[in-house]
C-alpha cells in the first residue's frame, strides 16, 4: 500500500489527510472516504489494515484529520455540523484528482460518531454510492444519557444549562475533556490498547459547548428512508455503542442493507476478534456497489436485506 501526505480546505481551515492506493498502478481508482471515529486521528493503527484490504482490492482510501483535530486546522472542538461539512469536502477534493473516477466513491466510518458520520454523509451527499457503518451512534442524545447512571445525568445536563448561561454573558465556555467529561468511558475503554497510538494526541480540553452538539446529533434521522447501500457493523451486548443503535440504522433504511452482528465479544476486543471474517464483508459490498464507469444501476428487491450473527452458539 502506497501512502501520500495530502491536503484539502473545509471552510477555509487545512484539513491534513492520507491518500492511499495499491502498491501497483496508475487509477482511475474508486474512492473510500474516512473521517476517524470518536477521538480517533487519521494514522492510527487501527485503520491501516482496513486500508491495505481496500487498497489491494484497488481501491484508494482517503483519511483524514477532522478540523480541529491531529495536523488539521481548525479550532479545539467537536461539532458534527463541522465533520459533516468536512467529508463533503473531502469528497469533493477527491473528484479533483486525475487518479480518481468521480462516479465511483463510497464512505467508511468506525466507531461512534465515526459510523454515523458516514450514513450522515450518504444521506446528505448523493455522490456517495455506498456506505458501511461500524459500531455506531444512532442518537447522541441517548448515547451519552446511557453512559450514566440518572443521578450522573441529570448533573450533567445542570452544567450544561449552566455554561450555556455563561456562554451568553461571558462568551465563553467551560473546557472538559471530551473523554471524561462528554463521554464517560467504560472499564473496557481505559483498559484497552486499542487506540493507545494516538491517545496522548487527541484534544484534551474543549469547549463543553460541543456537547450541545452531541445532543443534537441524529444519524437515525438520516438514516430513514435512506435509499444508499448501507452495511451495518455492530457488536452484541455493546457497553459502547449501544447495540440497538446499529439495529436501529438497519431497520431505518430504505435500500440494500446489510447487518452483522458480532456475538460473544466486546466494543474493542471486536476489532480483533472479527477481523478476518468482517473485513472481507465490507470489501465485498464497496466492491458490489462502488462500481463508477460512468452508469449506475440500482436494483431494490424486498427481500433485499441481510442479517449475519457471527459468533459460535
Amino acid at each position: 500500500m502506497h501512502t501520500e501526505a495530502v491536503s484539502f480546505y473545509s471552510d477555509g481551515s487545512q484539513i491534513s489527510a492520507l491518500w492511499r492506493t495499491p502498491d501497483e498502478g496508475s487509477g482511475p481508482y474508486r474512492a473510500i472516504i474516512q473521517g476517524p471515529g470518536w477521538l480517533g486521528l487519521k494514522d492510527a493503527k487501527l485503520y491501516v489494515r482496513y486500508h491495505e484490504a481496500l487498497t489491494q482490492a484497488g481501491f484508494g482510501v482517503l483519511v483524514f484529520d477532522y478540523r480541529g483535530f491531529g495536523d488539521s486546522e481548525g479550532e479545539r472542538t467537536i461539532s458534527p455540523p463541522a465533520q459533516l461539512q468536512d467529508l463533503k469536502n473531502a469528497v469533493t477534493y477527491v473528484t479533483t484528482r486525475g487518479d480518481v473516477d468521480g462516479d465511483a466513491i463510497g464512505v467508511f466510518g468506525t466507531g461512534g460518531t465515526g459510523g454515523g458520520n458516514a450514513i450522515l454523509l450518504a444521506a446528505n451527499d448523493p455522490r456517495i454510492s455506498a456506505a458501511v457503518s461500524q459500531v455506531p451512534v444512532a442518537d447522541g442524545r441517548d448515547w451519552l444519557h446511557r453512559m450514566r447512571s440518572e443521578d450522573e445525568w441529570l448533573e450533567f445536563l445542570r452544567l450544561l444549562d449552566a455554561d450555556r448561561r455563561e456562554r451568553v454573558t461571558t462568551g465563553k465556555s467551560r473546557l472538559v475533556h471530551p473523554r471524561e467529561e462528554i463521554m464517560v468511558p467504560t472499564k473496557e475503554r481505559r483498559a484497552t490498547s486499542v487506540k493507545a497510538d494516538v491517545d496522548d494526541r487527541i484534544p484534551t480540553a474543549v469547549p463543553l459547548s460541543a456537547a450541545d452538539e452531541i445532543l443534537q446529533y441524529r444519524p437515525i434521522e438520516a438514516a430513514r428512508g435512506l435509499r444508499t447501500p448501507l452495511l451495518v457493523i455492530g457488536v452484541e451486548d455493546d457497553a459502547t455503542t449501544p447495540t440497538d443503535h446499529a439495529q436501529a440504522l438497519f431497520d431505518a433504511a430504505a435500500g440494500p442493507r446489510q447487518l452483522i452482528m458480532q456475538r460473544h465479544t466486546s466494543h474493542y476486543a471486536a476489532y480483533d476478534r472479527y477481523w478476518e471474517s468482517v473485513t472481507p464483508r465490507i470489501v465485498g459490498w464497496f466492491d458490489e456497489h462502488v462500481t463508477g464507469g460512468g452508469v449506475r444501476i440500482e436494483t431494490v428487491l424486498a427481500e433485499d436485506v441481510t442479517i449475519e450473527m457471527l459468533g459460535d452458539a
